[in-house]
C-alpha cells in the first residue's frame, strides 16, 4: 500500500504538498476542477433540469392585501372630558374607554370570533379539504399575515392562496368582520356605561332631594347659622372625594362585566377605591379625628347643621358629575360608529407572488455545482492522505464499535 501511494506521488509531483506552507497554490485547485469539469457540468445540468421540473409542479400562489385604519378616539368626547375639574377627567376617560392600539385590533383579527365567521362564510373546512375545524384554523392562520405598522398604526391583512379571487375575498372578509365586531363592541360598551350611570344617577337624584329637604327643614326650624370658612373648605373637599368614589364605583361595575376580579385593571381600581374610602373616613372621623371643625356658639345645632350641609354638598357634587358623565355616555352611544376605515380594499391579483421559479432554478443549479466542487476536493484530499494518517484514521474507525459495546 505504501509503495502504491509513493508511486502516485511520484507520478503526480504537481500535487505534492507545499513544503514551505507559506502560500496557497490556486493553480493546483484550478487544475483539480479542470480535470473534473465534466462531472461538475453533469451535476449542474441535472440539478437544472430537476429544479425546473419541481418548480413547474408547484402551484402558483397569489397574494392580496387590504389596508385598514383602526378607529380613532373621539376628539370631541376628549374635549368634554378635559373640561371636567381635577381628577374627574381621567375617570371620565376611563368610563368611556381608553384609546386602543393597532396591536389590539391585530389580536381581534386573530381571534376565533373573527375566524369562525370567515370559516363558515366561505365554507373553508371543505375548501381546504380538512376533517377537523382546528386544522382549518391553522391553515387560515398560515395563509393570512396580519400586522400593524409601528409608525403609522395602519393594519395590513395579506392573504395568500392558489385561488386569486379567494385570496382577495378572504382579505376583505377579515376587514369587514373586524368592522362589524368593532361597531358591536363600541355600541355594547357605551350602552353598558350608560346603563350603570343611569342607575347611579337615579339614586344620586333621590339622595340629593332628601338632603335638600332635610337642610330646608332644619333652616326653617332654627335660626341661620354661619359656617366657618375652614368648615366650608373641608365640606367641599369631602364632596369631591365622595364624588370621585361614586364615579370609580360606577367604573368598577362596568369593568367587572368585562373582566375578572384578578385582572390588573380591576385590582388597580379596587385599590384606588380603598384609598379614597380611607381618605373619606379620615375626613368624616368623629371628635378630634374629624377634619371638619364644629361650630362653637351652638354646639348641638352647629354639628347638625354642618352634617346636613355636608350631606347636601356631597350629593350635589355627585349628582353634577354623574349628570355630565351620563350625557357623555348617551352621546357616545347615539353617535354614528363608523368602525374601521378601509384605506385599500384587496383586489384580485393578476400576477403570482410565489413560487419564484427562476430563483429556485438558479439557486439549485449553483448549489449543486458548489456541492460537486466540494466533493471533488474531498476526494482529492482523501487520495493524498499520508500512510500515517491512514493508519490513524483506521484506528479511529476501529474505536467506534468498541464504544458502542461498552455503552
Amino acid at each position: 500500500m505504501q509503495q502504491l501511494e509513493d508511486e502516485l506521488v511520484t507520478r503526480r509531483p504537481d500535487f505534492a504538498p507545499n513544503p514551505s506552507g507559506d502560500s496557497i497554490n490556486l493553480l493546483e485547485y484550478l487544475e483539480i476542477i479542470a480535470k473534473k469539469w465534466r462531472l461538475i457540468v453533469k451535476v449542474m445540468v441535472a440539478a437544472f433540469v430537476i429544479s425546473i421540473i419541481v418548480s413547474l409542479q408547484k402551484p402558483n400562489i397569489y397574494s392580496s392585501t387590504a389596508l385598514i385604519l383602526p378607529p380613532q378616539q373621539d376628539s370631541g368626547m376628549m374635549g368634554m372630558m378635559s373640561a371636567l375639574s381635577g381628577g374627574m377627567a381621567g375617570l371620565a376617560g376611563d368610563l368611556l374607554g381608553k384609546g386602543t392600539t393597532g396591536d389590539l385590533y391585530v389580536g381581534i383579527l386573530n381571534s376565533r370570533a373573527v375566524k369562525d365567521t370567515i370559516i363558515d362564510r366561505f365554507n373553508l373546512v371543505d375548501v381546504f379539504k380538512q376533517k377537523y375545524r382546528l386544522d382549518t384554523y391553522k391553515i387560515l392562520a398560515a395563509k393570512a399575515e396580519i400586522a400593524a405598522g409601528k409608525k403609522d398604526g395602519i393594519i395590513s391583512i395579506t392573504v395568500e392562496d392558489k385561488d386569486p379571487k379567494l385570496a382577495a375575498d378572504l382579505a376583505n372578509a377579515f376587514a369587514e368582520e373586524l368592522g362589524r365586531l368593532t361597531v358591536k363592541l363600541s355600541i355594547t360598551g357605551a350602552a353598558q356605561n350608560r346603563g350603570y350611570l343611569e342607575q347611579r344617577l337615579a339614586k344620586a337624584k333621590d339622595d340629593l332631594n332628601r338632603a335638600e329637604e332635610a337642610l330646608k327643614t332644619f333652616r326653617s326650624s332654627n335660626k341661620a347659622l354661619d359656617v366657618p370658612e375652614q368648615a366650608k373648605a373641608a365640606i367641599s373637599g369631602l364632596a369631591q372625594l365622595k364624588a370621585q368614589l361614586a364615579i370609580q364605583e360606577v367604573q368598577l361595575a362596568g369593568m367587572r362585566s368585562r373582566f375578572t376580579d384578578t385582572t390588573p385593571e380591576v385590582t388597580d381600581l379596587k385599590a384606588s377605591i380603598s384609598s379614597l374610602q380611607a381618605q373619606i373616613n379620615q375626613v368624616e372621623g368623629s371628635g378630634r379625628g374629624s377634619s371638619i371643625p364644629s361650630m362653637g356658639s351652638v354646639p348641638e345645632l352647629g354639628r347638625e347643621y354642618v352634617r346636613l350641609m355636608r350631606e347636601f354638598k356631597v350629593q350635589e357634587t355627585i349628582f353634577e358629575l354623574l349628570t355630565k358623565q351620563y350625557e357623555m355616555a348617551k352621546m357616545s352611544e347615539a353617535k354614528d360608529v363608523d368602525g374601521i376605515q378601509i384605506i385599500q380594499r384587496a383586489t384580485v391579483p393578476d400576477k403570482k407572488s410565489e413560487p419564484k421559479r427562476s430563483i429556485i432554478v438558479l439557486a439549485s443549479t449553483f448549489a449543486a455545482g458548489f456541492g460537486a466542487v466540494l466533493y471533488i476536493f474531498m476526494r482529492e484530499a482523501s487520495e493524498r492522505i499520508s500512510h500515517e494518517d491512514r493508519e490513524r484514521l483506521r484506528r479511529i474507525r476501529a474505536l467506534f464499535p468498541t464504544f458502542g459495546r461498552r455503552g
